[in-house]
């Protein structure tokens, strides 16, 4: 993964204790790169606790406040007013966040935060499941996934996490994915440059929760992109822009590679091609991404977002 324009200084340094090929790790890095040490970080219960290692010692060289579940989106308002009292309005406060943190358990204090208008950059790594409390299925867990709690597959469809914040009337919100490195910087970026709330999602596959070798943490989430199955794009002054492969499969100048390739290699999906492949649920699963796509033309032609 050749990268050629991120600064060099590291802000998230070692001893952390996130797993080898751990994406949201990888996710963490760029965005502090691009964030820089005015920051202030709030994170509630989710895998980048255990980045924050044993009091005094942390692998975060910027400050964290670390909160209770529900509590990350009030509680980094509170970290915004208190800091806007100090006449301090430049610097980054920051939500980092997982899917369960963010789909389920502290949607209410997001959605509050966001309709309050908070100035505030909100970046939810979505590793699709309660990773660090034992592989649960969450709201962002995609249909006919396996996780401890769906061991048949997953019978419901995710949420649309993004839209319901596009909803909001949300400045700027976009996705991501740790595998285009760049992409994910300049987005960064871009959210440091917006006052108000701001949203970003980032995919992050889990190796030991979607069950794939960690080194190929970076081609799975390049086929995330390749196969339709996540989408790169941006929303900005009530505009869906997309980018990079997105948005040659927006504008029909690629096919999607068939989204059976992505779920081939996640241990998560085995269930769905043996001991006999289950063609109902495949067939669902790409009718799913397909009526996605559409959706999104549309939404593009029509300027609605």
């Amino acid at each position: 993964m050749a990268v050629k324009n991120l600064p060099r200084e590291e802000l998230f340094r070692l001893g952390s204790g996130g797993c080898p090929g751990c994406p949201s790790t990888l996710a963490l890095r760029i965005a502090l790169k691009a964030l820089g040490k005015d920051t202030v970080f709030v994170i509630p219960a989710c895998c980048a606790v255990v980045g924050l290692g044993s009091y005094p010692k942390t692998a975060f060289d910027v400050p964290v406040l670390s909160i209770a579940f529900e509590a990350a989106a009030v509680g980094a308002s509170g970290v915004v007013a208190g800091l806007r009292r100090q006449g301090k309005m430049d610097t980054n406060v920051v939500v980092w966040a997982g899917d369960g943190g963010t789909y389920d358990i502290g949607l209410q204090s997001l959605s509050g935060a966001v309709e309050r208008g908070t100035d505030f950059i909100y970046i939810c790594y979505n590793n699709e499941m309660y990773s660090n409390t034992g592989i649960q299925r969450s709201g962002a867990t995609p249909y006919g996934a396996w996780t401890t709690t769906t061991w048949t597959g997953k019978a419901e469809q995710k949420k649309d996490m993004p839209a319901i914040l596009r909803a909001h009337g949300i400045p700027y919100m976009a996705t991501a994915v740790a595998s285009y490195p760049e992409d994910l910087f300049n987005k960064v970026r871009k959210a440091m440059s917006i006052r108000g709330s701001k949203y970003i999602e980032i995919l992050s596959p889990c190796p030991p929760g979607w069950r794939f070798p960690m080194e190929k943490m970076v081609e799975l989430g390049r086929l995330a992109v390749d196969t339709g199955a996540w989408a790169l794009y941006e929303y900005e002054n009530g505009q869906l822009n997309f980018n990079l492969k997105s948005k040659s499969i927006l504008e029909k100048k690629v096919e999607p590679k068939p989204i059976e390739e992505y779920l081939q290699l996640q241990g998560r999906f085995a269930h769905l091609f043996k001991p006999k492949r289950n063609e109902e649920a495949l067939q669902q699963i790409q009718a799913q991404s397909d009526a996605n796509w559409e959706r999104f033309r549309k939404q593009v032609e029509c300027g609605v977002a």
